[in-house]
């Protein structure tokens, strides 16, 4: 190597190992421990919800292509939603006149994903 030191990375740390060969020359945190991890238990749950997403019930009127839905909202109003990834992940079956959770985005309430169906 043509670097005055090779680091190596393994398990959360990195080993610099210096010129000659002869060991290491010291180990570090490869990242800072100050920080709390994106994946620590309190921010999953931040992470699960869409920030501003309106959830509303609903039921499946029509199935479209693309695993889109026409939904009725129980105000009324229709909308054009999706199967959230989780859903399409376990295999979720959705057919019409099922019950529904559907997020509606607060920039476009005509579009949502739908995250549940009730049994």
């Amino acid at each position: 190597m043509y670097r005055a030191n090779l680091v190596s990375l393994y398990g959360g740390t990195y080993a610099v190992i210096n010129k000659s060969g002869d060991g290491l020359s010291g180990v570090c945190p490869a990242y800072s421990e100050a920080e709390p991890h994106a994946q620590s238990p309190e921010n999953v749950e931040d992470m699960a919800k869409k920030e501003g997403a309106i959830e509303v019930e609903g039921r499946i009127v029509e199935p479209l292509p693309n695993a889109m839905f026409r939904v009725e909202l129980d105000n009324g109003h229709k909308v054009l939603a999706h199967i959230s990834g989780k859903m399409r992940q376990h295999y979720i079956r959705i057919l019409p006149e099922d019950r529904v959770v559907v997020e509606l985005s607060p920039y476009d309430l005509t579009r949502g994903r739908i995250v549940y169906r009730y049994k």
